[in-house]
């Protein structure tokens, strides 16, 4: 941005509190165009509940119920790379989360004020080696004892793509693609736990683990008119093993309204083909076609989405470090609210992060 360039970054932005404020600052200086793409808000399935909180059918938001599980293969496959460790990475609730918590707030068309988290390493460590009886654990997979009776085992050799991008380049980088899943090096955590409180009053109880035997999400949306139930399993894989990411398993996904005072009912699942949930050949489009119209759900995001979704999993992990709830404007000054859509309730926009209650104002004052 400050040669001149508009950006278009993935998910997650950055990876802390300090990061955030630079691009926030960068971009109102040089005014350039930031584009952040998060492509499950481009999912059919996942527009499709913005579709059906727009209509009002559950009234005004108050409560999110949101549990997300990655599942033994691909889940352990954060804890072989750099997302192992939390400088590198933010840890799952930054890199990984960031995808869940813009949906909640964009799905709730509101942003998050407190965030109170627990969290541990429960399944990812020596111990659990222990526990299956591997004695001769090596640090890498390719050359360890235990290869043959690891279920967690990955022969990178079996991978044409991680072999021509990983295996033949370590004489230049150093660069492991296959680390012990069990290493003691490992310091992110595989089990959090969310507490989120938002600006509209709404709050979310909010889970992470990544050790599940399947993989996708439950979130229930309680309103003041009724409910909302949706699940969705996604296929696995290994990072760069050429499937294709993320498909919804059609049996495995569903949406449910439960209305006060009538019989619950499923509605018919907006469907689609393609790479996370069907949202990247949408999302795709929408980025690169100079010839797509409005769009009602206000997909796109811009640097401020971007802080936003970040910023739940930065007071997260925030708040495992201090041991209290931590409010997003002790992290951030001068974050405004993005763009969007009305809600069933909401007529006011909600206002700009104040600047009085950034740590420099405190300590001012």
């Amino acid at each position: 941005m400050e040669l001149g360039c508009d950006v278009m970054t993935e998910k997650p932005m950055t990876t802390d509190e300090h990061k955030a404020q630079r691009i926030i600052d960068t971009q109102k200086r040089t005014g350039r165009k930031c584009t952040v793409t998060f492509n499950y808000r481009y999912s059919p399935p996942r527009t499709q509940m913005k579709d059906l909180l727009m209509s009002g059918i559950i009234g005004n938001i108050v409560s999110v119920d949101f549990h997300w599980v990655l599942d033994t293969r691909h889940g352990a496959d954060y804890f072989r790379r750099w997302h192992r460790n939390k400088a590198n990475s933010g840890g799952l609730l930054v890199h990984k989360a960031t995808h869940h918590f813009d949906l909640i707030n964009w799905w709730l068309s509101d942003v998050p004020e407190r965030v109170y988290a627990e969290g541990a390493r429960n399944f990812y460590r020596p111990e659990t080696a222990q526990r299956y009886g591997f004695t001769q654990r090596g640090e890498r997979c390719l050359d360890c004892a235990e290869a043959e009776k690891c279920p967690f085992y990955l022969n990178l050799r079996a991978y044409p793509r991680l072999v021509e991008t990983y295996l033949n380049n370590e004489k230049f980088d150093g660069y492991f693609r296959d680390r012990c899943v069990f290493s003691g090096d490992i310091d992110i955590e595989d089990t959090m736990h969310l507490a989120v409180r938002y600006r509209g009053g709404a709050t979310m109880s909010y889970s992470l683990h990544a050790f599940s035997p399947w993989e996708g999400y439950t979130v229930s949306i309680t309103g003041t008119k009724g409910r909302i139930e949706h699940v969705a399993q996604e296929t696995v894989y290994i990072s760069g093993d050429g499937t294709v990411p993320g498909e919804l398993k059609p049996e495995g996904t569903r949406i449910r309204i439960f209305p006060h005072f009538q019989s619950p009912y499923e509605v018919d699942i907006w469907q689609a083909g393609g790479g996370h949930g069907g949202a990247d050949p949408v999302m795709l489009g929408v980025l690169f076609d100079p010839a797509t119209g409005p769009d009602k759900y206000l997909r796109a995001s811009d640097q401020r989405g971007g802080a936003w979704s970040i910023l739940t999993g930065i007071a997260g992990n925030r708040s495992m470090e201090w041991g209290r709830p931590v409010r997003i404007d002790e992290l951030v000054h001068g974050l405004e609210v993005p763009d969007y859509p009305a809600m069933p309730g909401t007529s006011e926009p909600i206002d700009p992060l104040p600047l009085k209650h950034s740590k420099a104002a405190r300590r001012s004052e």
